[in-house]
């Protein structure tokens, strides 16, 4: 049984959009990009090598595939190596342009694909960027983890990692850090239903 990990930068108020360059992604008229730069240090440079440099298998969405399928083929280093390496499941309406090697389409009826994929033997799949595939994981409860960077900015708007796809949810946090710089990186497990009760 496969996990499906999401791992995302957020802001305080949750967009992730473009968090890693001024041209990542400008759509709606995203003037931001980049607004991770700031909160770079040592400290998460370590967590990130840490966490990259471990055994999974990338699942994206087409946006975000067509953004990395030009560079990540062109670099080597500690998170190029293991992207170059895994084989990279996108979900997308077409085949055409998938030239990132082992790359495999995912499309038709995707919920039930992913349900598939997820219970193949395997490392976990890994979720970078991919906003609106995101939805459509949170809408069929298909998220086991989520390793979020939670940035102290607020963006106002923006792509955001909890929109129309979230449903009611528990989660359990199993680790947190803390930086120097303020960003909290928090990890969640999936922990059944949402409980409700009363202070009266």
């Amino acid at each position: 049984m496969r996990k499906i990990v999401v791992i995302s930068m957020i802001s305080l108020d949750g967009v992730m959009q473009a968090p890693g360059g001024p041209e990542e992604d400008t759509s709606g008229g995203f003037k931001y990009g980049g607004w991770t730069w700031p909160y770079a240090d040592e400290f998460s440079n370590k967590i990130f090598s840490k966490e990259f440099s471990g055994e999974y298998d990338l699942l994206l969405g087409r946006k975000t595939y067509d953004i990395w399928k030009d560079y990540w083929p062109k670099q080597k280093g500690t998170i190029a190596d293991p992207f170059n390496k895994a084989t990279k499941y996108v979900v997308s309406h077409s085949d055409t342009g998938l030239s990132w090697e082992k790359t495999v389409l995912i499309d038709g009826d995707v919920p039930v694909k992913l349900k598939d994929l997820k219970s193949d033997d395997g490392p976990m799949l890994s979720v970078q960027g991919s906003s609106n595939m995101i939805q459509t994981l949170l809408k069929n409860d298909l998220v086991d983890e989520l390793w979020l960077r939670i940035y102290p900015v607020t963006l106002g708007k923006g792509k955001r990692l909890f929109a129309e796809g979230t449903i009611p949810a528990a989660f359990k946090l199993t680790d947190s850090k803390t930086s120097s710089k303020g960003v909290v990186f928090a990890y969640y497990k999936r922990a059944g239903e949402v409980k409700t009760g009363s202070f009266a």
